[in-house]
Order: C-alpha cells, then sequence, then structure tokens
C-alpha cells in the first residue's frame, strides 16, 4: 500500500492525471465501489488514465479526489488542506521548518491503511516537498530547483 500512496502522490505532484484517449469507460466495479463508500458525494467527474480511474467529487462542502484500480478496487483518497488541519505534531515540526520558506502545497492521502501528508514549501531558488506517513516526522520526499 505504501508503493500505491507513493505513486498516487507522484501522480498528483507532477499532474500526470491526462484523461486518456480512447472510448473506454470507468468500470461498472469502480462506480459501483465509489458510490458506495461515497453515498453523500456531489459533482462527480471521472478521469480515466492508462492506469487508474480518478473521480473528483464534492461532499460536507470538501472538494476530494479518489483513485481505483482499472478492476474498479479503492486505491486512496485525497484532498487539499490546511495547516491548521494538520495532526498537532506535525504542524509544530513545520512551523520550525518553515524559516524563509512557504507553503505552496499541502494535501492529505489515505487508504484503507493509512494516511501520509505532503508538504510542499518553497523559497525563491528552490521547492522541497515533504512527505509524512502515519503523522510520523517529515521526510524529504522531492527536491526541484527553479
Amino acid at each position: 500500500m505504501k508503493k500505491i500512496t507513493i505513486i498516487l502522490a507522484l501522480v498528483l505532484i507532477v499532474s500526470t492525471s491526462f484523461a486518456f484517449t480512447g472510448k473506454e469507460t470507468v468500470s461498472d466495479n469502480a462506480l459501483k465501489t465509489f458510490k458506495s463508500e461515497y453515498v453523500a458525494a456531489t459533482d462527480a467527474s471521472w478521469t480515466i488514465t492508462k492506469d487508474f480511474y480518478k473521480v473528483s467529487f464534492t461532499m460536507n462542502d470538501q472538494k476530494l479526489f479518489a483513485y481505483y484500480s482499472k478492476s474498479g478496487e479503492f486505491l486512496a483518497v485525497s484532498r487539499n488542506i490546511s495547516t491548521v488541519e494538520l495532526p498537532a505534531s506535525l504542524k509544530k515540526s513545520l512551523k520550525k521548518m518553515i524559516s524563509g520558506a512557504w507553503v505552496s502545497d499541502l494535501f492529505e492521502i489515505s487508504n484503507h491503511d493509512d494516511t501520509s501528508w505532503f508538504v510542499t514549501l518553497e523559497t525563491a531558488d528552490e521547492k522541497i516537498m515533504y512527505k509524512s506517513q502515519n503523522g510520523m516526522k517529515w521526510t524529504v520526499f522531492e527536491k526541484l530547483e527553479k
């Protein structure tokens, strides 16, 4: 499951959720799984990629993104969050890391087994994405120069 979380995070980072150009449709299993897990979802919009399905939807006034395998198995759900929504330990350590940088992206990915948080800190010269799995300490996930 950790590989799935990392893969989905990379997908979000580099925005590789390009729509599949063929005539493929979302599998009935994926639709059924989505409808059973997110009964109160509204405004569902599906994207078909080479490896998975992504559905953007609203629930409880929040925009969420769920990912399903081609066979319809739930992979993960993600949502953008603010720093106030982080667990207390991560919020505290993030404050120490921010010196001279700003938060340009912060999101949470969870599946049935665990939850991970990703934060991107930027300075004038670089972008660093940090990851925390299950509320543990932040580790460098990706470093980019501008």
